[in-house]
């Protein structure tokens, strides 16, 4: 198998993410347009509900990809097959007893769904069913996962992205063409659910394909001492995944109880675009994640540091940048895609952007933490974030509604993970104060909050319809933050090593041309 160098892997990855999601992004608005316009509010209700229930079930996965993942990392780089194997014929026993597992918990919360769901829907179809859908497609996919994961692990997600996009494209195309014709719901989630199995077979013989000693016979198994190893890293995993679904999965379920369905729908159409921002950006990072996963397992102390605060900056600018972007122009686009009926309240795109900001900070700070692997500091602090997050959202959410459960988000995450997760990077990864990165944090965020404010004061003496609102608002919040950030960091060493490295890749392809 030809080799390519971290960088190389990594633009791969990048490119097929980026190309590929903005086809999907595009087709995928153009969906949800449908979605708005034939079927009612209850239904983007529904999905929201039952894939926050369906995470939930997910902490069956106990962490056990991302140490798995780890572990791969170093006999990849050194072409250890032997373990390799071993290790994916390991990860594949688990994750099959996994789907297995989320799909009896799953038959078992259903009749359990009548006490969360307190005002019935407007809707013909049968909950129960729907439900038994979405259920069916969650787990299935733990069946094939682990080999999705080997490809990832060896820096060629781009197969897996470019497969993903292609198939998701394609379903989007028959899924709005059922929409039209028929105005059901349940032909629309079948297509889903075909296109998931699609995917996840198609990948896996990818895998087998490009890895086929994974499938030779008298693989060795696991050895006790490293099996201990990865159960210590998957109980500490546990602790983190229970606390991050607890933070990131219930704001729906809440909402659904306090404010019913219809109010999930209405918010889902702002976090639809908060989420599709924070995939495309997050399409850099599942990129370079098997590449950095590489660099710490071989690399110097001084390179790691290097590579990371780099990446960092660039985390602030896609970041600052796309927040900016969601607390100023959100809902200028979801009155013009969805109807002035689907418009709420200025507090809540700017809460948004808070959370949306404070998670993408992080990213550098977690690939690094995951890729480094360090499971277990922290692991206990979770579990107040998760409390701090239920209390709140209940008192907040009864005092300030929609408001209040995303507010509660915010302030448990500033108590918690946003301060600590560095701290343990570089305590225990790096071996170095954290200093420096908390002076850079706040340095960013001052700069983020001066540009905002421009942005803000320069969109709000726009007065044309709204199409014409929305293209120059994006333009000025686009202009804006990218000329303040380029002043601020023109001569920093991390703008200077990006600077370098697009200047090496040029001499790259220019001289491959010239051959």
């Amino acid at each position: 198998m030809s080799k390519k160098s971290r960088t190389q892997y990594s633009i791969l990855n990048i490119v097929a993410g980026l190309g590929g999601y903005a086809v999907n992004t595009i087709l995928g608005l153009v969906c949800r347009m449908v979605f708005t316009r034939t079927l009612t509010a209850e239904y983007l209700g529904i999905s929201g509900l039952f894939t926050n229930i369906l995470s939930m079930l997910s902490l069956a996965e106990l962490g056990i990809g991302a140490a798995i993942g780890y572990a791969l990392y170093k006999p990849l780089a050194t072409d250890d097959r032997d373990k390799v194997a071993t290790l994916v014929q390991f990860y594949g026993r688990c994750y099959r007893a996994i789907g297995t597992i989320i799909f009896v918990l799953g038959l078992a919360l259903m009749p359990f769904l009548q006490v969360l769901i307190t005002h019935k829907p407007d809707i013909k179809e049968s909950l129960y069913l729907i439900y038994i859908i979405y259920l069916f497609n969650t787990a299935s996919s733990y069946f094939f996962s682990y080999r999705t994961s080997l490809i990832i692990a060896a820096q060629q997600n781009y197969i897996v992205t470019s497969l993903s996009y292609s198939i998701t494209v394609l379903q989007s195309i028959l899924q709005m063409c059922w929409l039209f014709m028929t105005h059901e719901y349940l032909g629309y989630l079948i297509i889903q659910t075909v296109g998931t199995l699609a995917f996840n077979v198609t990948v896996s013989s990818i895998a087998v394909k490009k890895f086929p000693y994974i499938k030779q016979k008298n693989i060795n198994p696991l050895p006790r001492a490293e099996k201990k190893s990865l159960i210590r890293n998957v109980r500490a995993l546990v602790i983190w995944k229970l606390s991050g679904l607890l933070v990131n999965s219930t704001d729906n379920i809440i909402i659904t109880f306090f404010k019913g369905l219809a109010t999930v729908g209405l918010s889902s159409n702002y976090t639809l675009l908060s989420g599709t921002l924070n995939t495309l950006i997050n399409q850099f990072f599942n990129g370079v994640t098997a590449s950095v996963g590489n660099l710490n397992a071989i690399e110097s102390k001084t390179k790691k540091m290097s590579i990371f605060y780099s990446i960092n900056m660039a985390n602030f600018w896609m970041f600052g940048w796309a927040a900016i972007g969601i607390c100023v122009v959100s809902s200028d686009i979801v009155k013009m895609l969805f109807g002035s009926g689907y418009v709420l309240p200025p507090s809540i795109p700017f809460i948004l952007a808070v959370n949306f900001y404070m998670v993408g900070m992080q990213s550098a700070v977690w690939t690094f933490k995951n890729t480094m692997g360090l499971f277990r500091p922290g692991r206990y602090l979770l579990i107040l974030t998760a409390a701090i997050n239920l209390v709140c959202s209940i008192w907040l959410g009864q005092i300030w509604g929609l408001f209040g459960i995303l507010l509660a988000t915010a302030i448990s995450r500033v108590c918690t993970n946003t301060w600590y997760d560095p701290y343990a990077v570089f305590k225990y990864g790096f071996c170095e104060s954290v200093v420096p990165y908390f002076r850079k944090y706040l340095y960013y965020l001052c700069i983020l909050v001066a540009t905002g404010f421009l942005c803000q004061l320069a969109c709000s003496h726009i007065h044309v319809s709204v199409f014409a609102a929305v293209i120059i608002k994006i333009i000025l919040c686009s202009i804006i933050p990218n000329t303040v950030f380029f002043l601020c960091f023109f001569r920093s060493q991390e703008f200077v090593f990006f600077k370098q490295l697009l200047a090496r890749l040029y001499k790259k392809i220019k001289s491959r041309k010239k051959g």
